[in-house]
């Protein structure tokens, strides 16, 4: 293999990655004419055409996402090698790229934040926080969380907290006007507060008792994309909603929303950090489970 396309490969790589040209140029931190022409010598050398484009967009080719699938695992490998000789020593360094859900960031890591910060300084933690699942190799990222019946199967994965449970919760103002349901089939008189990913999926509330489980397409006036979101609409007597017991915690404590159906509250696996299986692992990634993981009772 000429030695010139293996920083070819790279730079298609992060052309794919980042969606286009001149985003993989602010990226590598060169010209786009450098990018373009980096991509245009990788597919002469190959005769293949590696990405389409268009003005509107640039993607790859099947030929190009087959050879994608194939080499991005070892650069991966060879990225984490490099940085692993940089940082060197035993002090946690260096950039640290970890992709989770906006509940996760808000729940489970900012309220920890200011001690890991505190703790290793010279961690570049980036956070991308999005409710669309990433595949962590080939975004870049060094690491995910989910919740636990969402990884995959290749992952290696520790929880960063127990199970959760799920609340159907309303303001008791909204229950003085409406009854409260005492079972699934209620849920079909009532304004229920729905939820729709960033994927475009409307959330089907998921439901369980005594390990009968099913799932509800309930109807409802709002449409919502976050929990924090809908809680404050919950809050204002919009409507029922579904929501984790730990977000609502204290509002039920202190009387602000009242629970229905408690006998059909669902649990789920609670999030988990996951990352791909390697023979070293960063000491920045190595800190990060150390101090996030959940430890149990």
């Amino acid at each position: 293999m000429d030695r010139r396309q293996l920083s070819q490969l790279a730079i298609f790589a992060t052309v794919v990655r980042a969606g286009g040209f001149r985003a993989a140029a602010d990226q590598l931190g060169i010209a786009p004419s450098a990018v373009s022409h980096a991509v245009s010598a990788l597919e002469r050398s190959l005769g293949l055409r590696l990405l389409a484009r268009t003005t509107r967009f640039t993607r790859p080719t099947e030929e190009g996402a087959r050879l994608l699938a194939r080499v991005v695992g070892p650069l991966a490998e060879i990225e984490m090698g490099l940085t692993d000789a940089v940082e060197g020593g035993a002090t946690p360094r260096g950039p640290l790229k970890v992709t989770m859900p906006f509940l996760a960031a808000e729940e489970l890591i900012m309220p920890r934040l200011p001690g890991f910060a505190a703790l290793y300084p010279a961690i570049e933690l980036d956070i991308r926080a999005s409710d669309i699942f990433e595949d962590i190799v080939q975004s870049g990222c060094d690491a995910g969380i989910r919740l636990g019946e969402s990884l995959q199967a290749d992952m290696i994965a520790v929880p960063v907290e127990g199970s959760r449970r799920a609340l159907v919760v309303a303001a008791p103002s909204y229950f003085e006007k409406y009854p409260a349901p005492l079972h699934p089939r209620d849920l079909s008189a009532h304004n229920c507060i729905r939820r729709r990913f960033e994927s475009g999926r409307i959330y089907r509330w998921e439901l369980e008792r005594d390990g009968h489980a099913i799932s509800v397409e309930v109807k409802g006036n709002l449409v919502l994309p976050q929990q924090e979101l809908i809680r404050q609409a919950a809050l204002d007597g919009l409507g029922l909603a579904l929501l984790f017991e730990a977000t609502v915690a204290e509002d039920i404590s202190a009387g602000r929303l009242s629970t229905a159906m408690e006998d059909w509250s669902p649990s789920f696996s609670g999030f988990h950090l996951y990352y791909p299986s390697r023979h070293q692992m960063r000491p920045a990634l190595r800190a990060f489970i150390d101090y996030f993981r959940h430890e149990g009772t």
